[in-house]
């Protein structure tokens, strides 16, 4: 304290002497009056920098909860929970059912008085519906079936996993609605199931072409996600993201982000050195009627890893 006001007396001392009107010098005693005052800075806890409150939508991050998380429940309870958790994006699953008031479920065949009233209750809760899926077609009517109604629902991502002999079709289709391919990867030994599978998909495709990569899925299959990640890199439009209790086995489960093996903090530094921008998707798929406080948790440890980012 006693350096720190020396050093302060000083400053003042030679900004108002005229025999130190030198540039140069009075340079050097500014430059050290700052260093000697880092010791106060420390014991204060402020800094010479301002404090970065760094948050996921600085870095064009959009936390989303996929309502298949919520699959022993409505659409409209999912919505309500998302609500609850503080979150403005949800992924809609092909098959829920509805509820609130509303008939049937969440297929793409639904006719256009069920869209309104489902973007009505979106409406209501401020969430807006980012993807959907995982869905396929059997054939281009009802590929192209499935991307009209994404564009009508204002949705921006189909999550898929086509047959390798429909890739030119999807792409066409992709490129006609303007809306993003998602090749999702299931576990070992499915189509998509590793990041050289994905390549090879979408290489030499439209923008439009990508990847919704599951971090889990990857894991069981004996995958490093971060090695995964960065094959992809350019080609991510979404992110299941997960962190698991157990590597290598198709039987493990989610636990709350940053306590299992997935090294949570890694995935997410390198999100950033990739500058990926798009949906970060909670699908959590374990104590399927009570996950609601570990997603939630989950959720709070993301947000506070987001800020420790360098």
């Amino acid at each position: 304290m006693r350096i720190t006001f020396l050093a302060l007396v000083v400053l003042i001392t030679l900004c108002t002497t005229t025999s130190y009107a030198d540039e140069e010098l009075g340079k050097q005693a500014y430059n050290g009056f700052f260093i000697a005052t880092d010791d106060l800075n420390d014991w204060t806890g402020f800094s010479k920098e301002p404090q970065q409150t760094q948050t996921p939508e600085d870095l064009g991050w959009n936390l989303c909860v996929g309502s298949y998380t919520f699959k022993e429940f409505t659409f409209a309870e999912a919505l309500e929970k998302v609500e609850s958790l503080g979150l403005e994006f949800i992924e809609m699953a092909t098959s829920q059912k509805i509820g609130g008031g509303i008939e049937g479920t969440t297929a793409h065949t639904m006719d256009e008085s069920t869209q309104k009233a489902i973007l009505k209750l979106c409406s209501e809760h401020d969430i807006k519906i980012l993807s959907y899926g995982v869905i396929n077609g059997k054939d281009e009517a009802e590929w192209d079936a499935i991307f009209k109604f994404a564009k009508e629902m204002g949705i921006k991502t189909i999550l898929t996993e086509p047959k390798k002999e429909q890739l030119d079709l999807v792409e066409q289709i992709a490129n006609k609605y303007k809306i993003n391919v998602a090749l999702h990867n299931h576990p070992y030994p499915s189509q998509y199931w590793s990041p050289e599978a994905v390549l090879e998909a979408v290489e030499g495709r439209s923008k439009y072409m990508g990847a919704c990569a599951d971090i889990g899925h990857w894991i069981r299959s004996g995958l490093d996600p971060v090695e995964s990640m960065k094959k992809l890199e350019g080609r991510m439009h979404e992110f299941h993201f997960k962190d698991l209790n157990k590597k290598e086995d198709k039987e493990a489960h989610d636990v709350v982000w940053g306590t299992g093996v997935s090294d949570v903090k890694l995935l997410m530094q390198e999100m950033k050195r990739q500058k990926f921008q798009g949906a970060v998707t909670v699908e959590y798929e374990y104590n399927w009627k009570d996950s609601y406080e570990e997603i939630n948790e989950s959720l709070k440890n993301f947000i506070l890893y987001t800020k420790e980012l360098n």
